[in-house]
């Protein structure tokens, strides 16, 4: 099969796309005819090896131990090991799969879901991560009915879909974007838009009950002025930074400086799980969440899309069909 390959870390000038074999489902998996996969920027780190904390944590110390790159994907069942239950071959599925930038892609069961059927292939594949990254972090600040929740980050990949769940709890969002992507997260239901560019939405002038942060950079300091005296800051993932930790200092600090205050400060370690794609894709069925695709590549263009969702241009998310 064709599939998008690094042999060793680096920029996108590492990936390049060969033929290699075809997975096969272990007991407990499902071999996935990817039709499209998602572009995040966990991709770009992988792919990078930084921060360096990822190669301590397992993900290879000299170079990726997966090979194929890409994580979300959307498709169509084509095997299934002796111990899955939930598929059959033929399901349209969606989910995560280590190195879904291929024709295949297999995935344990646990990690897939049925595709919602309002949805194309495409939609569907830039869901799991980044949908289920927002769902988690709203759940972990305990969105309410009535809050006044800040979106840091709103017209991303994440933000784009924070917003909609939010609103879907019943929470007044305030999406924070730049001004070429107002238009973007008011179309995405947020009851108002900060244009970061012009307003410091931290300068201790207006409170919010809920932050989430997905754009990684504000100190501690500077979300807890945005803060309620007793809200809650949820921080998602890290940027920029040192090449060791890559901004996720400032995500460990949370913790620590949470337990002298009265503002609860704590970051998301997201997990990827089937359950959370199946209450996704059950807001998506009702109308409540649409994925929001800024640009599709072919699978040969994969190093093009990276870089494309690197250098932050993106509205929404980028896409990758499997089609070469």
């Amino acid at each position: 099969m064709k599939a998008i390959v690094q042999d060793t870390y680096g920029s996108a000038d590492v990936l390049t796309m060969r033929d290699v074999d075809v997975p096969v489902a272990g007991d407990e998996d499902v071999l996935v005819h990817v039709h499209a996969a998602g572009v995040e920027i966990g991709v770009w780190h992988v792919m990078a090896g930084k921060p360096y904390l990822l190669r301590i944590m397992g993900f290879g110390l000299r170079k990726p131990k997966v090979q194929v790159r890409g994580r979300d994907v959307a498709g169509v069942v084509e095997a299934v090991g002796k111990n899955v239950i939930r598929f059959q071959p033929g399901d349209e599925v969606f989910g995560t799969a280590d190195g879904s930038f291929a024709e295949y892609a297999s995935a344990p069961e646990a990690r897939l879901a049925l595709k919602p059927q309002n949805l194309t292939f495409e939609q569907a594949a830039v869901v799991p991560i980044s949908g289920g990254t927002a769902l988690q972090g709203l759940r972990k600040g305990n969105v309410q009915t009535g809050q006044q929740v800040l979106i840091v980050g709103a017209s991303g990949g994440v933000g784009s879909f924070a917003v909609q769940i939010a609103k879907a709890a019943g929470a007044k969002v305030t999406g924070v974007a730049s001004a070429a992507k107002m238009d973007l997260v008011r179309s995405l239901g947020a009851d108002e838009v900060i244009d970061h560019t012009r307003e410091d939405f931290t300068d201790g002038t207006r409170h919010w009950d809920l932050i989430l942060d997905t754009g990684g950079r504000r100190s501690l300091s500077d979300l807890r002025r945005a803060l309620t005296p007793k809200g809650t800051l949820v921080i998602v993932g890290g940027e920029g930074g040192g090449k060791w930790l890559g901004g996720f200092d400032r995500n460990l600090r949370s913790g620590l400086v949470s337990m002298f205050v009265p503002q609860r400060l704590t970051m998301l370690a997201s997990k990827e799980r089937g359950e959370d794609f199946d209450a996704l894709r059950e807001l998506i069925e009702a109308g409540k969440v649409t994925p929001v695709i800024d640009r599709t590549y072919p699978l040969i263009e994969a190093p093009d899309a990276i870089r494309y969702v690197v250098e932050g241009r993106a509205r929404g998310k980028v896409v990758i069909t499997a089609l070469a």
